[in-house]
C-alpha cells in the first residue's frame, strides 16, 4: 500500500522530470513546468475553495524545509487562519519596519529649509528653531513624526502653558505646522494631535484677553538730563546706550554694528536687511554727537564689532544696556522705550510728518498699496530730523512744554 505522507525523497526530487504535481502528502506537492523548472506547492481548504499556495523553488527550498512550511501552513488553516493572507500581513510588517523613520526634528529642519524664502527675516527663523529645540525636541525631537500623539504635545505644552503663554502658544503652532508638513508628505496619518479649535482648545485653558502694555519709556522732556547722567558713565555699554538713543535704533541693532557697515565719510551707518527687523536693508543718518561716539570706540578697542563685549571676538550682551540702566538706578524705564521717547517727541514737539519718523524707526509700511509706491527711504528728511534729536538731547534746560522743531526749510510735509 502506498505511504499517504512523505511520498517524496530527497534523491527523488532530484530525478523526476515529469511536468505536473508530483504529491508529498498533506496537501504539498512538488511542481514540474514545462520547462523543467521545480518549486513546491501547499494545497488547501478556506472558505470552500480550494487555494494554492507557493512555497519557493527547489533550489532554495529543499524537501525537509518544505515540509516544515506545509506543516506550519496547515497548523494555522486548523485555527481558521489563511496562510497565504497571513503570509501577506507578515511582509507588510516587515515591509514597514524598513521604511526610513523620519523624526520630528528632521521634519522640523526641513520644513524650515524649505521656508526659508517666506521668513520675515533671519530673526523670524532663529525663533523658530530656537523654541522647537528648547522644548519640542526634548520630548519629541527624535521620534517618528508619525508616532507624534496628543500625549506628546501635551508635555510639551503643558509645563510653559500658564508660565509662558506667548511662548506657548507659538510652539503649539510650529509643532502644528511640522506636522501638517509631514502629513502632506505622507509621513504620517490622521488628526493633527496639535489642533487648537476643537481638539486642545478643550484640553488646555483658553488664555485670557489681556490689554497691551506699552514699554515703560523716559518722557522725552526729561531725555536730555538722562543723556547727562549717562555720559558721566564709563564703559563701552553706555557709549552703546548713547549711540542707541541718538540714532533711535533698536538693541539687537546697535549691539550688533560692524565697523564695515559705517561709512564715515558720508555719516552713514548701513545695517543689512538680515539684522533688520522687517528684513529690509536701513540706512541711518548719522548725528556728530553719534559720529563722536564712533571716534571714541575707534580708540577704545580694536573689534569687528563697534561696542564688543568681553571679548572682542564677540559684541556687547543684549543685556548690557538693561544692567547698566540698574546700575543707575534707572529700573522704572526700559532700552526699548527710547524708541518711543523719540517717537513722542517727533509726534507732539516736532512739524515732521509721521512718516519721516515712522522711516527713522525703521517702520514697516503697513499699507501694501502704499509701500508698493514707496521707492525713497526720505534720508534726507531723516538726517535733518535726527540733527534736531540730537540737538534737543543736548539743550537739556529748553522748555520742552512750549518749544516746537519746525521743518528745515526746504522739506515740504508730503
Amino acid at each position: 500500500m502506498a505511504r499517504a505522507t512523505n511520498r517524496l525523497s530527497a534523491r527523488g526530487v532530484i530525478s523526476i522530470t515529469k511536468p505536473g504535481l508530483h504529491a508529498d502528502g498533506n496537501g504539498l506537492y512538488l511542481q514540474v513546468s514545462k520547462a523543467g523548472a521545480k518549486s513546491w506547492l501547499f494545497k488547501f481548504a478556506s472558505g470552500g475553495k480550494t487555494r494554492e499556495m507557493g512555497l519557493g523553488s527547489l533550489t532554495t527550498i529543499s524537501l525537509s524545509d518544505a515540509r516544515r512550511a506545509a506543516e506550519q501552513s496547515r497548523k494555522l488553516v486548523y485555527e481558521g487562519i489563511d496562510p497565504i493572507e497571513a503570509r501577506r500581513a507578515t511582509k507588510a510588517a516587515r515591509d514597514l519596519s524598513t521604511i526610513k523613520v523620519h523624526t520630528f526634528q528632521e521634519c522640523a529642519d526641513r520644513l524650515m529649509r524649505s521656508k526659508g524664502d517666506e521668513w520675515e527675516n533671519l530673526k523670524h527663523s532663529k525663533q523658530w528653531q530656537s523654541t522647537l529645540e528648547t522644548y519640542a525636541y526634548p520630548v519629541m525631537g527624535k521620534l517618528s513624526v508619525r508616532d507624534i500623539d496628543v500625549g506628546l504635545v501635551l508635555e510639551v505644552l503643558e509645563p510653559i502653558w500658564t508660565t509662558k503663554p506667548e511662548t506657548a502658544s507659538r510652539v503649539r503652532g510650529r509643532i502644528e505646522a511640522v506636522l501638517d508638513w509631514a502629513r502632506a508628505r505622507n509621513w504620517r496619518e490622521g488628526e493633527n494631535p496639535a489642533r487648537w479649535k476643537g481638539h486642545l482648545d478643550k484640553l488646555l485653558s483658553k488664555r485670557k484677553n489681556r490689554s497691551v502694555q506699552n514699554l515703560a519709556a523716559l518722557s522725552y522732556d526729561k531725555i536730555g538730563s538722562f543723556v547727562g547722567d549717562l555720559r558721566g558713565q564709563d564703559g563701552i555699554s553706555a557709549r552703546g546706550l548713547e549711540f542707541l538713543i541718538l540714532t533711535a535704533a533698536r538693541t539687537g541693532e546697535v549691539i550688533g554694528a560692524r565697523w564695515e557697515e559705517i561709512d564715515a565719510a558720508n555719516g552713514i551707518w548701513t545695517i543689512p536687511a538680515d539684522r533688520m527687523k522687517a528684513g529690509k536693508e536701513h540706512r541711518v543718518p548719522l548725528s556728530e554727537s553719534a559720529q563722536a561716539i564712533l571716534n571714541c570706540m575707534r580708540s577704545v578697542r580694536q573689534s569687528d564689532f563697534i561696542f564688543p563685549g568681553g571679548r572682542t571676538s564677540r559684541p556687547l550682551s543684549n543685556m548690557a544696556f538693561l544692567t547698566l540702566l540698574k546700575r543707575m538706578g534707572r529700573n522704572e524705564i526700559t532700552v526699548h522705550g527710547f524708541r518711543s521717547t523719540f517717537r513722542d517727541w517727533v509726534a507732539e514737539r516736532t512739524a515732521y510728518p509721521s512718516d519721516v519718523a515712522e522711516m527713522a524707526l525703521a517702520h514697516s509700511i503697513p499699507s501694501r498699496v502704499e509701500a508698493a509706491y514707496r521707492r525713497g527711504d526720505l534720508f534726507d528728511k531723516r538726517r535733518a530730523l535726527m540733527e534736531e534729536w540730537e540737538r534737543f538731547i543736548a539743550t537739556p534746560s529748553v522748555d520742552a512744554e512750549s518749544y516746537i522743531i519746525p521743518i528745515r526749510s526746504g522739506f515740504s510735509p508730503s
